[in-house]
C-alpha cells in the first residue's frame, strides 16, 4: 500500500520522485546528501559493507535526519526487517520481499525476466537499472535510453530509473523518477537537483 502524496512525488505514481541510494563510497557525505535533497525524497539505506550493530546504529541516524526532512526511508532487505527497523519499506530481491502488507516493497531489475519476478512479488516500484554506465560497475552493459523506455514499458507499477542519473540526464530523458548514488552525494549534486 502507497504511502500518502508527498510533494515531491513523481506523476508516474505516487512515489517520490528522486531517491538517493547509500553506497559504501557516498557514506560520508550521506548527511550533507539527504539535506540538500528536495523536501520529501526518498532515501534508500544500503549499507551492507557494515556490520549488523553497526549498521543498525548508522539506519537510526540517517533515518532520523532523512525524516526530519520529509523524506521516506526504505530499508534493503525483508519487509519484516523494514517493519521492525520502522521503515516505511523494504528494498531488495523480488522473493524476499512478499509478503508486503502495506510495506512499501521497491526491487530492482535488470531484464524483461526480472521484472515479471517483481510483478510476481507484488513489488510497488521497479528501479530498472543500468540506464547509463556508472562507476560501481564499470564496463558492464548497460540499457541505454530506448532499452530501457522498452522494458519499463512492459512494467506494470511505476519505473525508476537507476545507473548514471543525474537530474540533467533525467530531463533529457524526460524521466521524472530517478535513483542515484554517485548523481546525488557529490557536493555539487544540489547544483544537479535543482536546489540550492
Amino acid at each position: 500500500m502507497m504511502k500518502p502524496r508527498h510533494p515531491s512525488v513523481s506523476p508516474q505514481g505516487n512515489l517520490p520522485a528522486i531517491w538517493l541510494i547509500s553506497d559504501a563510497r557516498n557514506d560520508a557525505g550521506l548527511e550533507a546528501a539527504l539535506t540538500r535533497l528536495p523536501r520529501g525524497s526518498g532515501f534508500i539505506f544500503r549499507h551492507h559493507h557494515l556490520r549488523e550493530a553497526e549498521r543498525t546504529e548508522r539506519f537510526v541516524h540517517l533515518a532520523r535526519l532523512a525524516r526530519a526532512r520529509g523524506h521516506w526511508v526504505v530499508l534493503a532487505g525483508t519487509v519484516a526487517t523494514a517493519r521492525r527497523a520502522g521503515a516505511d519499506g523494504a528494498y531488495g530481491a523480488s522473493p524476499a520481499l512478499t509478503p508486503g502488507g502495506n510495506a512499501l516493497r521497491l526491487v530492482t531489475a535488470h531484464s524483461l525476466r526480472e521484472i515479471a519476478a517483481a510483478h510476481r512479488a507484488r513489488a510497488d516500484a521497479i528501479l530498472l537499472s543500468p540506464l547509463w554506465p556508472t562507476r560501481s560497475h564499470p564496463g558492464a552493459g548497460v540499457l541505454g535510453p530506448l532499452r530501457f523506455r522498452l522494458l519499463a514499458g512492459r512494467a506494470l507499477v511505476p519505473v525508476i530509473a537507476l545507473g548514471g542519473v543525474t537530474r540533467a540526464r533525467a530531463a533529457a530523458l524526460r524521466w521524472q523518477c530517478w535513483a542515484a548514488i554517485d548523481g546525488l552525494s557529490a557536493p555539487h549534486s544540489a547544483h544537479r537537483q535543482g536546489v540550492s
